[in-house]
């Protein structure tokens, strides 16, 4: 689906890992991780991509950024296309587009202090040195809560919440459009994860900023998100705005999520749609509708036939069901 004036434009986004055996190493099959994805982020926008784990969500985030190399597919950021830039090109790009890692513990060098680590965008990119870098990585801890004079210790001597918060900082040094934030919650305890949420939506609120948020968590999406992408295997089965996605959902897999989550109200009571099989190995994915083995609507063309978008009003819906042919 097209946004005007779109941020960012992803159109059939593929990404295909090699499996190798044998002697000599050869190509057995591929991993389809990200198979012909397309969505838009409008300025200003919190896009959330959502699905059960290893759907693909983290390497669509990845290869958008070119951190991961893509298998086909077109990526324009503010009308630049990003799978063609040259190195030099994309490395000045970098300063607008930033992630936020899922681990606070793993994303941080050890050896590093925070001041540095903080500071290594601006120094990278020869934006500040000295007094000034010093002067710029304090304004950024206190932007994100935490006091200018923890600079100079270590990521080791942090809560998992303030590590994140120093993530955060670091991904906001280069003042940047377009954030990713890769389960950026998921790993916080959850008085934690509030904390760091409200960070965030304070953050996009008073810099503007848009985010592709990545999560498996539909309370997060429901308290974040303005437009909602649902991934399974690989491919995006429904994109709505959030509010319309948890009123209607269409597809029968965004039902069952939806279904399935937890409501803190004791007076809703909710039958969850409770999926049958197991979810499918990326290694041999069913032909057709990837959904079809757990839907309770499957037909011979779900088997067989790879169900197009279709738009319905702002959202689109991959599923027969829809389609009147």
């Amino acid at each position: 689906m097209s946004t005007q004036g779109a941020l960012l434009e992803v159109r059939g986004l593929k990404k295909y890992f090699p499996v190798r055996g044998g002697v000599f190493s050869t190509v057995g099959t591929w991993v389809k991780a990200v198979d012909g994805v397309s969505f838009d982020i409008a300025r200003s926008e919190v896009f959330a991509l959502v699905g059960e784990s290893g759907c693909g969500k983290t390497t669509t985030g990845r290869t958008l950024l070119r951190l991961v190399e893509p298998t086909e597919g077109h990526v324009a950021f503010d009308g630049q296309p990003v799978f063609e830039l040259s190195a030099r090109d994309l490395r000045a790009l970098r300063r607008r587009m930033q992630i936020i890692f899922q681990d606070p513990y793993g994303s941080l060098n050890p050896r590093m202090t925070v001041g540095a680590i903080v500071g290594e965008p601006l120094r990278v990119h020869g934006l500040a040195a000295g007094a000034e870098l010093d002067e710029r990585v304090g304004e950024l801890l206190e932007r994100v809560g935490l006091a200018p004079d923890y600079r100079t210790r270590y990521p080791h001597e942090f809560s998992g919440g303030q590590r994140q918060r120093i993530g955060i900082a670091r991904a906001l040094a280069l003042g940047p459009d377009l954030i990713v934030c890769d389960e950026a919650v998921s790993a916080l305890d959850v008085s934690i994860q509030a904390q760091i949420l409200n960070l965030l939506q304070e953050l996009q609120r008073d810099l503007g900023l848009s985010y592709l948020f990545i999560t498996h968590d539909l309370n997060v999406v429901q308290h974040l998100a303005d437009r909602v992408g649902v991934m399974y295997l690989g491919r995006l089965v429904e994109t709505a705005d959030a509010e319309d996605l948890f009123r209607e959902p269409l597809h029968p897999y965004t039902q069952a999520l939806i279904s399935a989550n937890p409501v803190p109200d004791p007076s809703i009571d909710l039958e969850p749609q409770v999926l049958m099989g197991e979810v499918p190995s990326p290694l041999a994915p069913p032909p057709g509708c990837h959904f079809h083995p757990r839907c309770p609507h499957t037909t011979e063309r779900c088997r067989r036939e790879i169900p197009l978008p279709l738009t319905r009003g702002t959202r689109q819906v991959a599923c027969h069901l829809y389609d009147e042919r």
